[in-house]
């Protein structure tokens, strides 16, 4: 077996000092070449900087994400910052402390960062919410949410496509799936839309801060929604969440159903909205897509898991090894922190084929790692590629082309764009478009 410590060569610039991936905000523009040439040296190696062994070979990975027993999530969200609570070194066994020190960990109380039985039980009360029936209804009123806000936003020939659209679009979207009543999504878009967030966030190439306002925000209105449906039930959404049993028929304590319902709320609409805007850049920088596309609308399913495949919305999550174990031929000591970099295993040329070319009909785009695998993957993940599929076809529907904004991002060959700086999340801080709308027809 290789050792545990190997070490890539200067993947940027061939000095002996490598970037440092948590810090350095030159990687956040384009972290891909420093990732290819880490899995071209080995696919499992530790970084030197803060003790992680980084994972960027796809077989890797989901060797990882399929093994729970082995590796914890009780780190999943956070990686390195602030790491463990204690020491870990020289321990062959770290369940234990895991166990013990779980409660202090940053997020311990979210879905991402559970392992079984708990993550059992709690990720079978969120499936009792996003049924295939409930699913279903809830497409339903997607397309709805997506023309009500397209009516305003196509209106002026060009627009910011994140704050103006595809936020709003995805924040509407799941406020219909948890049954938030109307007259209450108008705070929601104002407390978690159009308001920046309090401090840092999870995953900030600054400083080790947490913003946790919108998760308050979340939880105090879900709370209340579950104490009045459980009072006095309605027959609605919400009381099906008030009401939700775990698998043995207990009925959760309210605190537990209104951090699955948050969970879901938060991280789905997040990344789903980093997935239509990274898609919509490709279309609107290629006329010849939004062609294709347009005359051929039962190809966009696959255009958006191609979208997945080459700009992941998470870059990356982070498991803890219990014990000694081997990945890739590499030995991994208990107690170590590995990242695994699901937008590197997405571009491993070992399963994709010229992994950096944009191919809308590949043949196994689908086969990507965006929304993990195992025991932790996306349970949003129907929903979000339902809601990129609609917001897709719509704008193409809608318009006749849709063009990058020069004036706010430059000419085609010296395009300016603006990455969000965290180390966990992929996505541009804004998308300005200009387009030319049609009139509008029926929706599907």
């Amino acid at each position: 077996m290789r050792p545990d410590n190997v070490e890539a060569d200067s993947p940027t610039d061939g000095s002996a000092a490598q970037p440092d991936f948590f810090r350095d905000a030159g990687l956040v523009e384009d972290p891909y070449p420093y990732l290819d040439a880490l899995r071209a040296r080995c696919p499992v190696q530790r970084e030197p900087h803060h003790g992680v062994m980084m994972v960027t070979g796809y077989e890797e990975a989901v060797r990882i994400l399929q093994d729970p027993a082995t590796f914890s999530s009780c780190l999943s969200v956070t990686g390195p910052f602030p790491g463990f609570p204690v020491p870990l070194d020289g321990v062959d066994d770290v369940g234990d402390l895991i166990a013990r020190h779980r409660d202090e960990l940053p997020m311990s109380d979210q879905l991402p960062t559970l392992d079984p039985p708990v993550h059992t039980a709690h990720r079978a009360l969120l499936m009792r919410l996003i049924t295939p029936k409930r699913l279903k209804q809830n497409e339903e009123a997607v397309w709805g949410i997506a023309d009500d806000l397209l009516d305003s936003y196509l209106a002026r020939g060009e627009g910011e496509l994140i704050n103006e659209f595809a936020g709003p679009f995805s924040l509407l979207v799941i406020a219909d799936l948890l049954g938030v009543p109307d007259e209450d999504r108008e705070e929601f878009l104002d407390r978690l839309q159009r308001r920046p967030a309090a401090g840092g966030a999870v995953g900030s190439t600054g400083e080790d801060t947490l913003a946790h306002s919108p998760l308050e925000f979340l939880y105090a209105r879900f709370t209340a929604y579950i104490e009045d449906r459980r009072r006095a039930p309605r027959g609605d959404v919400l009381t099906g969440l008030a009401t939700a049993t775990f698998p043995d028929g207990t009925l959760p304590e309210v605190g537990d159903a209104v951090r699955v319902a948050a969970n879901l709320f938060s991280a789905g609409q997040e990344t789903t909205v980093r997935l239509i805007s990274s898609a919509v850049k490709v279309l609107a920088e290629r006329a010849d897509l939004q062609a294709l596309l347009r005359a051929e609308p039962d190809r966009i399913p696959n255009f958006v898991e191609e979208s997945l495949r080459t700009e992941s919305p998470v870059k990356g999550d982070f498991r803890l090894a219990r014990v000694a174990t081997e990945v890739g031929g590499v030995d991994v000591p208990a107690g170590t922190t590995l990242m695994i970099v699901n937008s590197a295993a997405n571009r491993d040329p070992a399963r994709f084929e010229d992994p950096a070319t944009f191919d809308p009909a590949r043949a196994n785009a689908r086969h990507h790692l965006s929304f993990g695998r195992g025991i932790h993957t996306c349970p949003g993940a129907p929903l979000a590629r339902t809601e990129a599929r609609v917001a897709i076809e719509r704008l193409l529907d809608r318009t006749s082309d849709i063009r990058i904004s020069e004036r706010v991002h430059g000419p085609r060959t010296d395009r300016r764009y603006r990455y969000l700086p965290t180390y966990i999340l992929r996505g541009l801080t804004q998308l300005h478009l200009e387009f030319t709308p049609v009139e509008r027809t029926s929706t599907s």
